[in-house]
This record gives C-alpha cells, sequence and structure tokens, in this order.
C-alpha cells in the first residue's frame, strides 16, 4: 500500500498487531500495555458494620446453640472465694487431736502406738467435718487448689495420717487402714514419707514455729517411730529424725515461696482504711476513687500478684462490688483482679465482666482511660492457652469490639497486639499439626483473634509488623487447617483482601504459592456463600494484577480455570433468575441477592481479565467456548446502565482476549456478533463503557469483515467524532481504529467525512509533545491515507498542510520537542518514545509533504 519512493519505511502492522519478530524495546513494552492488554480495577467487597457487639455476628455460620453466649448474668456470686485463698500448706486450721494409748494392745498392734482421739466439742466435730467435707469433694473432682496445679506427690516431706470419727481407720500415703494394719505398713515402710498437699492443712505459724507442737502425722520408722511425739521447744533435735527435720525445712521453703508476708504496719495503715472505704459502698465515684487508691497502694507496697497471705481479704472485698453494677467501678474492679493474679473460674468470670462491659459502644471511653488494653493483653502474653482457652475467648472478644474503634489501633499496635495474636496462632496451628485435632474452643478463638487482625490491618504500622514476622502463611495454615469453619476463612479472606489491596502484602501473599491452590479449595467448598467466594476472587484478581508470575503460578493449579468458570456458571444464574424474578413481580426483596451475584461476577471478570495478560493463558482463554460463551452471555443481558462495572469489566476482558489471533480463538469466530454487542455501548452517554467498546474495535478491525462492518454500520463516523474528546485515550483508541480502516484503500476516503483530516491534525497539535505514542498513530494515519499523494494540499487541504509543515519540524527537533511540561522522572521515557515511535515516521510523513508541495512563502516558526 505504500508508494514505491517511501519503501525505505517499511510495511506499518496494524493497530493493536503484536510484533514477534523481536526482541521489544521498553517503550514498546509500555505501549503494548497501554493499547490492548490491561488489568481491571474493582473495588474491595463491602463489609457492613454489626449493629451490636457479640461474639458472632448475624451472618455467623454457627447456630446458637453451637457458640458461646454473648449475654450472661454476672454477680459476686459467680466468683469462687477458694480461689482468693493464697497458694499454700496452711489452708484450714490444723485438727485439734490429743493422741491416746490403746488400753490393751495386741500382737498385731504395736504397744507404743497410739491413735488420735477426735475433739469433745461438738461445734468443733461439725465444723471440722464440713471443712473435710469440702476438701473430700474438691479432692474427687481433681480440683483442690484452683489457682495452681500442685506438683505430684513424690517428694518426701510429710506423711499424712487422717483419723475418720466413727471408725479406728488411718489414712497413710492415700490409702486408708486399720490399726493393726497400720502398724504392719509402718514396720514394713519406715521411711516412706510423701506429701499429700490436700488434707490437714494447717497455718503458717502453727506448723513450723519451733514452739508448737508437730503434727501427729509426721512420723518415722525404727525406735523413734514406735514413740510418740510429743510437743517440745526442741522438737527438731531430739524428737524427729534428721530426714524429718530435712522434710521440715523444705516445707518451709516451699511455704516462703508460695506466700510473701505482710508489713503490718503498712496494712494497717495503707490498706485497710481502704478496705473500710470499699465496705461502706456510699457512691460510685468514691468507691471508684478508693479502688485507683488501693491498686497504687497494693503496688507500692508489692502486694500485687498471688503470693502475699492477705490476697483473700482483698478478692473478697473486691467480688461483692460486683453487684453494683457499674460500668465504670466494674472495670476498676476488673482491672484491679487481674493485677492479683487470679486463675481457673474467676479468670474466666473478670474476662466476661470486660466483656460485657466492652459490647457498649458508650463504655469505649471508659476503656480508654482505665487503660484495660493493657491488661487484656498480658492475659493473652501470660496466661497459658490450653488451660483457659473459655478466658481467652472472652478476653479476645473485648479486644475485638475495641479493635472496632480507630482510637484504639496505634495503642494496640505499640502495645505489641499483633505480634501477641499472631504468637496464639502459631501455638494453635503447632498444636493441630502436632495432635492431628484443634483445642477446645479454637475454632470460637480464632474467629475473635482473625476478626481482631482483619480490624488491625486498616494501619500502616500493623501491616509492616505482619510482614515482618511471616504472618501471611501462618494465616494460610490457619485457613487450610479450619476449612470446614466458614466464619474463620471469611475473616481470613477479609484479612487478605484489605492485605493485597498493598503492593508489599500483594507480592508477599503472591510469592507464598501455596495460597493458589488453598483459595481454589475455598472456592470449591463454599461455591455459593457469596460473602466467602467474592473476597476470595477479589484477592486472586490483587495477585493476578501486576505479577505475571502469579497469573503463571495460578493457572498451573490443576482445575484453576475450570473452578473460576463454574462459579461464573453459578452466579451467572443466580443473577439472570433474581433479574427475571425483579422484572416480573418488582419485589425489592431479590434486589439484595441480585447485587451479591453481580458483585461476584465483577470480581470474576477481573480475574480472567488479568489472567488473559499472559501470553501462556490469554490464548487457551480465547479459544474456550465456555470462558466465551459466558462472558457474551453476560454483555447479551446486563446493560450499562443497570450494571456499569460488570459491562465494562466484561468488555475490558473481551478486549484482551480479541488481542490474540489465534486460530482456534472463539473471539475471532464470533467477531461480528461481538461487534453488534458493543455498538450498544458506543451509543451509551457512559464514556467508560465507550471507551472499552472502542479498544475492542480496535483489536477486532485487524479483520478485512469487521473494516467492512464499521462502515456499513456508519461506526467510523463515531471513531471520528471521537478524535474531539479531548480525552487522550479515547482519542489514542479511536485514532488507532481510523489507522487499520486506511489500511484498505478503499476505505481511506472515510477521513474525509466528518472532518477527519483536520481532527487528526488538532489532536496531533494538541497531545503531540505529551504523548508520543498518540502522535505516532497519527502520523501513520496520515501515512497510509497519503499513500497515492500527488499534491499535498489537495491530499490534505491547504491549511492542514500548512500546519503539518510547521508542527512537524518543530516535533522532530530534539530541543524543541523534549523541552515540554511533562514530568522531570518520565523524561528518559518520554525521550524513547520520540526517538523509537514517532521520529521515523514523523521524518518520512514529512519529507512526503515537502516533497508534494509547493512552497508560496515561508512558513513561520511556531512557539511552544
Amino acid at each position: 500500500m505504500l508508494s514505491p519512493n517511501d519503501k525505505k519505511l517499511e510495511k506499518l502492522d496494524p493497530f493493536y498487531r503484536p510484533s514477534m519478530s523481536k526482541q521489544k524495546t521498553s517503550a514498546e513494552i509500555v505501549s503494548e500495555a497501554r493499547n490492548a492488554l490491561r488489568t481491571v480495577r474493582t473495588q474491595r467487597p463491602f463489609t457492613p458494620q454489626e449493629d451490636q457487639r457479640k461474639l458472632f455476628g448475624p451472618a455467623s455460620s454457627r447456630t446458637p446453640e453451637n457458640r458461646p453466649p454473648s449475654a450472661f448474668s454476672l454477680h459476686a456470686s459467680s466468683f469462687e472465694s477458694s480461689d482468693s485463698r493464697p497458694i499454700s500448706s496452711a489452708r484450714l486450721s490444723p485438727l485439734e487431736l490429743r493422741p491416746k494409748a490403746p488400753a490393751s494392745p495386741t500382737t498385731e498392734e504395736h504397744p507404743c502406738f497410739s491413735f488420735p482421739k477426735p475433739p469433745v466439742d461438738p461445734a468443733k466435730i461439725r465444723r471440722i467435718s464440713s471443712a473435710r467435707a469440702r476438701l473430700f469433694r474438691a479432692a474427687s473432682q481433681g480440683a483442690l487448689l484452683p489457682d495452681r496445679t500442685l506438683p505430684p506427690a513424690k517428694k518426701a516431706v510429710e506423711s499424712k495420717e487422717t483419723v475418720v470419727k466413727g471408725g479406728p481407720m488411718v489414712k497413710i500415703n492415700g490409702i486408708y487402714l486399720t490399726e493393726s494394719n497400720a502398724m504392719g505398713h509402718f514396720k514394713s515402710h519406715p521411711l516412706q514419707l510423701t506429701y499429700d498437699g490436700g488434707f490437714s492443712e494447717m497455718k503458717e505459724q502453727e506448723m513450723f514455729k519451733g514452739t508448737t507442737s508437730l503434727p501427729s502425722h509426721l512420723r518415722s520408722g525404727g525406735e523413734q517411730g514406735k514413740r510418740h511425739l510429743r510437743a517440745s521447744p526442741h522438737a527438731n533435735s531430739s524428737a524427729v529424725s534428721s530426714l524429718e527435720s530435712r522434710a521440715v525445712s523444705k516445707a518451709k521453703l516451699q511455704e516462703k515461696d508460695t506466700e510473701i508476708e505482710v508489713d503490718e504496719v503498712f496494712w494497717n495503715t495503707r490498706i485497710v482504711p481502704i478496705l473500710h472505704e470499699l465496705e461502706k459502698e456510699e457512691n460510685i465515684e468514691t468507691i471508684c476513687a478508693a479502688c485507683t487508691q488501693l491498686h497504687h497502694a497494693l503496688e507500692e507496697g508489692n502486694m500485687l500478684g498471688n503470693k502475699f497471705k492477705r490476697r483473700s481479704i482483698l478478692l473478697k472485698t473486691l467480688y461483692k462490688l460486683v453487684d453494683i453494677g457499674s460500668d465504670l467501678l466494674s472495670l476498676k474492679l476488673a482491672k484491679l483482679i487481674l493485677a492479683l493474679k487470679v486463675s481457673g473460674k474467676n479468670l474466666l468470670n473478670v474476662c466476661k465482666l470486660i466483656f460485657k462491659i466492652s459490647r457498649s459502644e458508650k463504655n469505649d471511653s471508659l476503656i480508654e482511660n482505665d487503660s484495660i488494653l493493657e491488661s487484656l493483653l498480658k492475659i493473652l502474653r501470660n496466661e497459658d492457652l490450653h488451660a483457659n482457652t473459655e478466658a481467652f475467648l472472652y478476653c479476645m472478644g473485648a479486644i475485638k469490639f475495641i479493635s472496632g474503634n480507630p482510637r484504639f489501633l496505634d495503642e494496640m499496635i505499640s502495645k505489641g497486639a499483633v505480634e501477641i495474636l499472631m504468637n496464639l496462632i502459631k501455638q494453635i496451628n503447632e498444636n493441630t499439626k502436632k495432635c492431628g485435632t484443634c483445642l477446645p474452643n479454637a475454632g470460637h478463638l480464632l474467629v475473635q483473634m482473625t476478626a481482631t487482625l482483619r480490624n488491625l490491618a486498616d494501619s500502616p504500622p500493623a501491616r509492616s509488623k505482619l510482614l515482618s514476622i511471616g504472618a501471611l502463611p501462618q494465616l494460610c495454615t490457619v485457613m487450610g487447617q479450619h476449612m470446614a469453619d466458614k466464619d474463620v476463612c471469611t475473616n481470613i479472606a477479609r484479612i487478605f483482601s484489605k492485605l493485597t489491596s498493598y503492593h508489599d502484602c500483594c507480592v508477599a501473599l503472591a510469592n507464598y504459592s501455596r495460597c493458589y491452590a488453598l483459595f481454589l479449595k475455598v472456592i470449591n467448598k463454599y461455591q455459593k456463600k457469596q460473602d466467602l467466594v467474592v473476597r476470595i476472587v477479589f484477592i486472586l484478581g490483587n495477585l493476578t494484577a501486576k505479577n505475571n508470575q502469579a497469573r503463571e503460578q495460578f493457572s498451573k493449579e490443576k482445575g484453576s480455570i475450570p473452578t473460576l468458570l463454574s462459579l461464573f456458571h453459578t452466579f451467572y444464574k443466580l443473577d439472570l433468575g433474581a433479574e427475571e424474578q425483579a422484572g416480573g413481580a418488582q419485589q425489592p426483596k431479590v434486589q439484595r441477592p441480585r447485587a451479591q451475584a453481580e458483585d461476584v461476577l465483577i470480581k470474576l471478570t477481573r480475574v480472567l481479565a488479568n489472567l488473559a495478560i499472559h501470553p501462556g493463558v490469554g490464548p487457551a482463554l480465547a479459544a474456550n467456548p465456555r470462558a466465551v460463551g459466558l462472558l457474551l452471555a453476560t454483555l447479551e443481558y446486563k446493560s450499562i446502565e443497570d450494571c456499569e462495572e460488570l459491562v465494562i469489566n466484561t468488555t475490558a476482558t473481551i478486549n484482551n482476549l480479541s488481542y490474540y489471533q489465534v486460530k482456534n480463538s472463539i473471539i475471532q469466530d464470533k467477531k461480528l456478533y461481538i461487534a453488534e454487542l458493543l455498538i450498544k455501548l458506543l451509543v451509551s452517554n457512559n464514556m467508560d463503557g465507550i471507551l472499552e467498546a472502542v479498544r475492542v474495535f480496535g483489536n477486532l478491525s485487524q479483520d478485512h469483515d469487521i473494516c467492512d462492518f464499521i462502515v456499513q454500520k456508519n461506526v467510523h463516523k463515531f471513531m471520528i467524532a471521537l478524535l474531539d474528546a479531548k480525552h487522550q485515550d479515547i482519542c489514542f483508541s479511536a485514532c488507532g481504529v481510523l489507522l487499520n480502516l486506511t489500511v484498505d484503500k478503499d476505505k481511506r476516503v472515510i477521513l474525509k467525512e466528518g472532518g477527519g483530516i483536520k481532527k487528526l491534525v488538532n489532536c496531533l497539535r494538541h497531545f503531540g509533545p505529551t504523548d508520543w505514542q498518540l502522535a505516532c498513530l497519527v502520523c501513520k494515519t496520515l501515512w497510509n491515507f497519503s499513500e497515492n499523494i500527488t499534491n499535498a494540499s489537495s491530499c490534505f487541504g491547504d491549511e492542514d498542510t500548512n500546519t503539518l509543515l510547521v508542527l512537524l519540524p518543530s516535533f522532530l527537533d530534539e530541543e524543541l520537542a523534549l523541552d515540554g511540561s511533562f514530568d522531570p522522572d518520565l523524561k528518559n521515557y518520554h525521550k524513547l518514545q520520540w526517538e523509537t515511535e514517532f521520529k521515523p515516521v514523523a521524518q518520512q510523513l514529512l519529507n512526503r509533504i515537502q516533497s508534494h508541495h509547493t512552497f508560496l512563502e515561508p512558513l513561520p516558526i511556531p512557539s511552544f
């Protein structure tokens, strides 16, 4: 089509045709991305804020009977007084038993062995019996000491014997024996001393002071074991063997380790007056002030924790105040009780108390002022997860509520919330991997933790911490281990949908190759669960948007494309059915599911458009009848007025697929039908839709049949009119279609219609200095148009010829051309575009015009 005089300029490729002959320059790569293959953007799925703060929201997959309650009653009676006792071997007063020798010893009984006699005071009998009954019940339940599990009974400290009223029984090393058998036991086991921490507990001052009688149950074998140990100030040296002395010393050391003596003066002068104030219960403000004062005083006296003797008095006083029901007071009580290191049921109740308060948003300011967050994080950091899963659940529930308030984010992050939560998640992962089963309530707890991380993911410091500690693979592990828990999977999907909106996080997840198979597994399991799959598909769209390796890895996963197409078909049917119902019955109730189905389709078309950029995936998709069929079906029944984003994304996907000129392409087979569908977009009032339609025409117009269709349907007039759009991308795409039309000699005349030449020259003038790609397209179009030129003025017209003779030399002057007002950082790129794309074509066009133009007078040099 070129004249013989211009064979120095090789034949120009049609618009959008890919060049495979040589390695592309950077300018060509950028140009190709702009011209043909584009990623598609979309909004992150919307998560509505829940009306009420609960452990599990209304969208939870858990039924009410299969989840812990968010509402409950909590009173002072809910707390256990036994937890308020300090851990020691002196819980109860010693039994006041006086040994009495038997009247007539037999051969079976040792002549010197005496059995204790129960107290004669009936009141004492009742008191001791009830105390012992409680101890027996606690021992039978395996929870005698709720604050701490005692060590196994292997240390030789004490040998405990118990006398039961009403029968001559002796308990030795946990075994009940008759008097005669007891004697035999002592003879055969003279030195078997054990520590039984459950019975006959004595007060510290009565048990270990040298002036106090040693307990009757401390005995030994041999000659000293045959004598009754009587009270003596020198019992440790004269009446007790060296082994017994060492046992008593060990018991004393253990007692010192578990209890701290209280400074009587400090207690009476600083603590007792505050306790009296608390007992008055005059008004909330006074009690709150007293609680704050008590906390400071205990901290000053080193009495916080669980090792000082009078902790029980404090806890009982504080527990009583819970019934007052003030949120402000309850927060102060909870903070103080936690500082006293309660455990077991009381730790659970305190966590429930804070959870109950945090359910109301109006209490956020109270929580902020009392710094209760630090106390909650200490629970997660210091307490044992396996032993306190329910307490952790309500503790995490409160933290989740707090994290929903942006005011707390910085504080949470600075106090290590991200690291603490990920450490707990890692523990759960390791336990599940090791044992093969999950911890009790682990799923409930993970829902709270992942919901909290979802709230924290909005903060840049939190995202940085998540990346630095390798949180993304751990979260993928949780999703894999708890695939059956939709709530956990949904929360993690929400975390990833936020994180992958940022480049560094997106790259980190894309590099974790196991995530693709994991996401496909989630889609297959929850294909009809819109709220979950829409987020998974959104994540995949983010991963494949700017990462060609991610496109390749995902496409190589088994069943990846069929899974996406199956999901597409499912929601296409749902959306189509909802639209038919809406059209017939006009019921507003079906609008919500219809919008949900559309959202999934929007995200799906985006993934397909992104995958089509990969040269190994795009041709396969273009040749896939099911993929192309679903895209065309979407354009058939959807109008841009009904769902703008879906129609535009679908058209963009078709545009990317139409880029590939392969023999078995379904796009090429249905090109005329596609062209008919695109006309609806061209005549719409939506400029984004018009732009996408023009881009598809740019690819399809490389075919002769489509060029004929364009002329027959007067689409070319529309393209010429778009040159006045003052929008670079629209002008670029429209000029590309006109360029392909001018490849055919018979169609070059269309540029004369509607002032096409003048509009092309105006595009060159307006956009040339800042867009050399567009300027190059204009020059190529004018070059094709002027192939058989005999006179420049008759070809272009006098005015346009003169304009070209002025513009082209100025644009070919490197100093003038590259001194534009574009971003200095892009100067090298603009220079490359100018040298490799614009300059060769513009120089040849200028030579042609000059050689076919008669100059009557010098042309003025334009100023820029």
